[in-house]
């Protein structure tokens, strides 16, 4: 083989191999090699490493030095330099004080207590207003008596709980309480201990469980089950469609091959000398929308939201649990810097009465929500076989805009708008195509809807 070709395959190896280099190094040595190049890059690598574990002390450093300990920490170079420098013994002082204060303060951070924490919650959700609590257990396998303060991030407050000394290899459980004025999920945990000087120049926090969630749902009542005799028919709305097996009787007609013998009807097979059978109407299942307005537009208050809120779990509980065909929709909200408005409606879970609770324990008023009566209008365009509706709004909903959403649905659909209005007279009131229940306080959906059950 020549030398050309071979010094040719060098330089296209020479080629292929320098392919790829980082261009860290071009950026810093350029074209050049030697120790000198070599030297250059190895100091800008060192340089980064200690600028990389400066910062990771940085972090650890700014998660338990205090503002109080910073100030400290300030004071000390500046009053010695100033105290050297000028002659004054007062700074020296102070500087010199300042840094016995950082030193007395560092030998809280040393050691750890050996602790084994279990966070518990005896029950995952609660009711508006009702008590809950949870539970700390702490055992202690040290052997050495300990005693600490606990923290408990509770939502958006702490609770601190005084932990007594303990006795090596005992354990100790601490209850506390769970504030659930208002429905949501509530944050709880995790458990941490908290480790500081006296003058508070430091303070070391340290997690010993998982967070958990509670979840708080709106207060519901027991609507009882013949109040959607609303829906006028329980077993079923008949329909034009005839089939042979139904519970709704049509009419006789003769005979055909494949027809059930258990529907031939004697009587007239014995009088016409030709055999008849029963024929039927085919029936639908009642299906029941509770529809739930989300948009300021139409609560006056957060008082009448919240009573809403907590009309659309009762009716739409008591559906799920007496076995009915029921869909639970609220207002779709428009993203703040969304192009267009959202014309939607976001369905709720429907398969159980907590799943459907917990999603209503999460909704929100919203200026960017659809009103009540984009609302029914959407329900009513692609919700199928709507035998009951209940639109569900607040004061400021007008009663053009009740009969605007009442106008969407089909005349043989029976549509109630729940008024929530705690200023205004409770009472039901009939208006063209639509029933208007008006209330002032939960209970009063219970009495209203039993008293017009009672009249069907």
């Amino acid at each position: 083989m020549s030398s050309t070709g071979r010094s040719t395959r060098t330089r296209e190896s020479t080629s292929t191999d320098t392919t790829g280099l980082g261009t860290t190094r071009a950026r810093i040595v350029g074209a050049r090699t030697g120790v000198l190049a070599d030297s250059i890059v190895a100091v800008v690598r060192g340089a980064r490493a200690v600028g990389r574990g400066f910062a990771r002390v940085g972090r650890r450093l700014s998660g338990v030095i205090t503002p109080l300990g910073w100030v400290v920490l300030l004071v000390i170079p500046a009053a010695l330099a100033a105290g050297y420098l000028l002659g004054w013994l007062e700074f020296v002082a102070v500087g010199w004080g300042a840094l016995l204060l950082a030193l007395a303060a560092s030998c809280f951070l040393i050691g750890r207590a050996p602790y084994r924490m279990t966070l518990t919650l005896p029950h995952r959700r609660a009711v508006v207003g009702e008590s809950a609590r949870g539970a700390i257990t702490v055992d202690n396998p040290a052997g050495r008596r300990l005693g600490t303060v606990l923290e408990v991030p509770v939502g958006e407050s702490v609770v601190e709980l005084a932990l007594p000394g303990m006795r090596r290899r005992t354990s100790h459980t601490q209850d506390f309480a769970i504030p659930t004025e208002r429905r949501g999920v509530i944050a709880v945990g995790p458990v941490r201990t908290v480790v500081g000087d006296p003058l508070g120049l430091i303070r070391r926090e340290h997690s010993w469980t998982d967070r958990l969630e509670l979840v708080v749902h709106p207060r519901t009542v027991s609507v009882p089950s013949t109040s959607t005799g609303l829906i006028r028919d329980l077993e079923g709305t008949p329909t034009r469609d005839l089939t042979a097996s139904d519970v709704a009787f049509h009419a006789l007609r003769e005979y055909q091959s494949g027809d059930d013998r258990r529907y031939i009807h004697w009587k007239s097979t014995a009088k016409t000398g030709t055999y008849m059978v029963r024929q039927f109407e085919q029936t639908r299942r009642s299906h029941l929308v509770v529809a739930l307005s989300l948009s300021t537009h139409d609560f006056a208050s957060e008082d009448e939201f919240e009573l809403a809120v907590s009309v659309a779990g009762s009716l739409g509980v008591r559906a799920i649990r007496d076995g009915r065909t029921v869909s639970v929709v609220v207002s779709a909200v428009t993203p703040e810097f969304a192009k267009r408005r959202v014309y939607a409606v976001h369905p709720l879970a429907t398969h159980q009465p907590d799943r459907l609770l917990d999603e209503l324990a999460v909704v929100g008023a919203s200026i960017d929500a659809l009103p009540i009566r984009d609302v029914a209008r959407i329900v009513a365009d692609g919700t199928p076989g709507i035998s009951v509706a209940f639109l569900i709004c607040g004061s400021r909903t007008g009663t053009a805009e009740l009969r605007a959403a009442a106008a969407g649905f089909a005349q043989d659909v029976e549509v109630v708008a729940v008024v929530c209005d705690p200023d205004a007279v409770p009472g039901m009131r009939r208006l063209a195509g639509l029933n208007v229940l008006t209330i002032g306080y939960l209970d009063e959906l219970r009495l209203a809807l039993a008293r017009s059950a009672a009249v069907a």
